[in-house]
């Protein structure tokens, strides 16, 4: 029998999907189960986007441009150009979603064995990505007592080594909702420099900013032409998960010049995504309006529903649509895999992603969950209802006592 890939057995499973049997057997067993696991909004998408594809009247399907129709191209630079993100359509590549475009970013600017910084907790996937570019990632530590704050610029410098070429960063993060203030960015922008490193800055959330508070890209920052990548996606932004469209976008042209080359192997991106994700470009802007409006609404009954739960701590996010929550439990894994497999209440339980696979620290979320406020908002206050009931019932949870001795280092 022919031996599996080292490569494949070290690809790690999916913190998002993992429990996918666990929620099919509780759905058999005639549970309803609510999805907060997964970043599926049940936003309707665009009605101008469902139109074209109900409207396409052609004869063959064909393959596009590696880099994606020019059409579209040409009108992504206007979107990014109303968010001052001045770029023209040759320095963008259309990608399939925005994770072709990280490993585009990754493939083409790191060798094998590179390091590349990255603030943890982080989109999970890098971690799979890294590991088929054959990166290392060097998680830099942001915690939940300080609401995942960027640390300073001295921890930066710590991690810097010879094979350190890269930064990568996730704005407005997934999975805290973290949004970096424009200190923080000018704090990478100088690391960025001092260094000579790549900046790469997943920015598919950039519409979804709260509380006053505003996106900024880093291919707006002065003097970072040469260095920074920004990944993008139409998933999240009009609710277009399936459609499998994103984007790389740099200002560099040999960055540019080298991924086309795996542009080109890959062929292209979807013909009937582009065609959605073009008509999605005259989406009114009332649309974001109203759609924000909803996630704050959405996100203030999940985050202060959880911080009323005794011994829960979940700081308030200020973009995308997650939440990172502490549980005072033994392990966040065994609660998500316990309360599919044995908990109820009212007929339902409650789907999550344990958050330790959103770490390369081992050891670290191990008690943490992450959350996708993407349900409507009598759904999610049905799920805190039933967290709190499966945390009083639940056989491995921690007392105050436990929990502070945990934090001190002493459990």
């Amino acid at each position: 029998m022919p031996f599996i890939s080292k490569k494949g057995f070290a690809m790690p499973e999916s913190p998002i999907r993992k429990l996918v049997p666990y929620a099919e057997l509780a759905i058999e067993a005639g549970k309803e189960v609510i999805h907060l696991n997964i970043g599926q909004p049940d936003i309707q998408t665009p009605e101008v986007a469902l139109e074209a594809i109900r409207n396409i009247d052609r004869t063959v399907i064909e393959y596009s441009h590696s880099a994606g129709y020019i059409s579209y191209r040409k009108g992504l630079a206007e979107y990014y150009k109303e968010n001052d993100i001045i770029v023209d359509s040759g320095q963008i590549i259309v990608t399939n979603g925005g994770s072709e475009a990280i490993m585009f970013a990754m493939m083409t600017c790191f060798n094998a064995d590179d390091e590349v910084i990255v603030p943890e907790p982080f989109y999970a996937n890098y971690n799979g990505f890294a590991l088929e570019a054959q990166v290392n990632l060097r998680p830099i530590t942001t915690h939940i007592s300080q609401a995942y704050k960027l640390p300073p610029i001295e921890k930066f410098r710590e991690l810097i080594t010879p094979r350190t070429r890269g930064i990568i960063i996730c704005n407005p993060g997934n999975p805290t909702g973290y949004l970096y203030t424009p200190e923080e960015l000018e704090t990478l922008k100088q690391i960025v420099l001092e260094n000579d490193l790549f900046l790469i800055a997943d920015e598919v959330y950039r519409e979804f900013c709260y509380d006053g508070r505003t996106h900024r890209s880093i291919l707006s920052l002065e003097g970072l032409d040469k260095h920074s990548i920004v990944v993008d996606s139409v998933s999240k932004r009009y609710s277009m998960c399936g459609a499998r469209v994103g984007a790389l976008v740099c200002k560099n042209p040999e960055v540019i010049k080298t991924a086309m080359k795996f542009a080109q192997a890959r062929l292209s991106p979807p013909t009937f995504g582009q065609i959605a994700s073009e008509a999605a470009l005259k989406t009114p802007r009332s649309y974001f309006e109203d759609v924000a409006e909803e996630y704050v609404q959405r996100r203030d009954v999940l985050v202060n529903g959880l911080n009323a739960i005794e011994g829960v701590t979940c700081p308030m996010p200020g973009g995308a649509f997650y939440a990172m929550a502490e549980l005072p439990v033994d392990s966040a894994e065994k609660f998500c895999a316990w309360i599919l497999e044995h908990f109820e209440f009212k007929g339902a339980t409650v789907m999550m992603a344990p958050g330790e696979g959103f770490y390369a620290t081992k050891g670290l979320g191990l008690r943490e969950v992450r959350l996708a406020y993407v349900l409507e908002i009598p759904k999610l206050k049905f799920a805190v209802e039933i967290l709190e009931k499966a945390l009083e019932a639940y056989p491995g949870k921690l007392d105050r006592v436990s929990i502070e001795a945990e934090s001190d280092g002493l459990a």
